[in-house]
């Protein structure tokens, strides 16, 4: 019996909508990262054009972002565990970020903006597992997948919106590169408005009953769940493989697609991520998050392997676009198969997945960047293909075997 059809037997309404706290958060996802991503895409030209820096920096640029941003997840998501304290977690994460990201405009070497980046996901990850823990409590054990697709999907439309404003700021002469990293505090502002009214949303909301409920989930096949450490192990590995986003960047540079065209390269991927989230949501509910993220896996071992051999412009856009598809496929599952995983002790449960994954990001950034820089891109994007090809072809036989044990 499904879990919409148990709900039914005993006279509970199966919920067909998200709570108004789910979308709140949506919406300050889609601001910040309207904000974030001004600036990110200019950052590879800013650090190895306008302060000298190489692929080197961007890889250390990227590894120690999320190294930090790891270590602060982990801890704020053990304090996260005291309900009373979420909200303002989020809260002061946002409001770090958002005066930090502006002040990467005045900096004058590649270390500078190293530093400034790092305090920046220090916010990140000061807000981001309470945010997540909000989320699973205000949403129904069956649209959980639903509602990290909503918020994972309005952070990427924000995505689409601020490079897009970046780009035409730049292509129409309104301002320097400088100026358009120093423009993202005004729809920062408006994110902490936001915020603080999106947490007030789910404490009144009564989410926190269901902060448990995870206990009562309906059994899946084995496939759809398999063992906790093997999950996350599975995951964290597809961190460690992946291709920083900054030398990705870098390389549709090398074949030719411009400093500006970027901006417009940017919005469209977070175009194809914020479409296909609501994608991975709606099948992370219907398949599973196993068999989701299993799929999205195996379209990145396909993109890698494009982006080594690509030589042109045009090949560059359509692998960055169809790159979409993999954050689509991956972000969901993997929040919706925490919070089932995590019980009633959320905040730990994404806590654990963003430390040890942004753990496994540095390793990975700083390892693939030195590969980059040393032997080319070719190398390196060969080396991240067939790590993800390994991934996508043992996932099933482990996770199979695990079920046996």
């Amino acid at each position: 019996m499904s879990s919409a059809e148990a709900a039914s037997t005993a006279g509970e309404p199966y919920p067909a909508r998200l709570p108004r706290a789910v979308k709140l958060f949506g919406l300050v996802s889609l601001l910040n990262d309207f904000a974030s991503e001004m600036i990110y895409p200019l950052l590879p030209a800013f650090v190895t054009g306008v302060l000298g820096a190489g692929a080197g920096a961007l890889g250390a640029l990227d590894g120690a972002a999320e190294f930090a941003s790891a270590i602060v997840k982990y801890v704020s998501g053990r304090l996260a565990d005291v309900h009373a304290r979420r909200g303002r977690l989020v809260v002061l994460g946002y409001a770090a970020a958002v005066f930090v990201r502006p002040v990467i405009a005045l900096t004058g070497a590649a270390w500078q903006v190293i530093g400034l980046r790092v305090a920046d996901r220090l916010g990140k990850g000061l807000r981001t597992p309470p945010r997540d823990a909000l989320i699973a409590d205000a949403a129904p054990l069956e649209l959980r997948g639903r509602a990290f697709g909503l918020q994972r999907g309005l952070d990427h439309l924000g995505a689409v919106l601020g490079p897009l404003v970046a780009w035409y700021m730049l292509a129409f002469h309104q301002a320097s590169v400088r100026g358009v990293i120093a423009a993202s505090i005004v729809p920062g502002v408006l994110v902490l408005v936001l915020a603080v009214w999106a947490v007030r949303a789910v404490e009144g909301s009564g989410g926190r009953a269901r902060a448990g409920d995870a206990t009562g989930a309906r059994p899946v096949a084995p496939l759809h769940r398999p063992r906790p450490p093997l999950a996350l192990f599975a995951i964290s590995f597809f961190y460690l493989l992946r291709m920083p986003e900054t030398l990705l960047i870098l390389r549709s540079q090398e074949v030719g697609v411009s400093v500006a065209s970027v901006l417009l390269l940017w919005a469209a991927l977070h175009a194809v991520r914020s479409s296909t989230s609501f994608l991975g949501g709606a099948l992370t509910d219907r398949i599973g998050p196993a068999r989701t993220m299993w799929l999205g896996w195996g379209a990145y071992a396909l993109i890698a392997t494009g982006f080594s051999v690509a030589e042109t412009a045009a090949q560059a856009w359509l692998l960055f676009l169809v790159l979409g598809v993999v954050a689509g496929l991956t972000e969901s599952p993997e929040r919706a198969l925490v919070a089932k995983l995590a019980g009633a002790r959320q905040g730990s449960g994404f806590g654990a997945y963003h430390g040890v994954t942004g753990l496994a990001a540095l390793i990975g950034g700083v390892t693939l960047g030195a590969v980059f820089q040393r032997f080319g891109a070719t190398p390196a994007f060969l080396a991240s293909a067939a790590a993800a090809g390994a991934l996508v072809l043992g996932w099933p036989v482990l996770a199979a075997r695990a079920a046996r044990e």
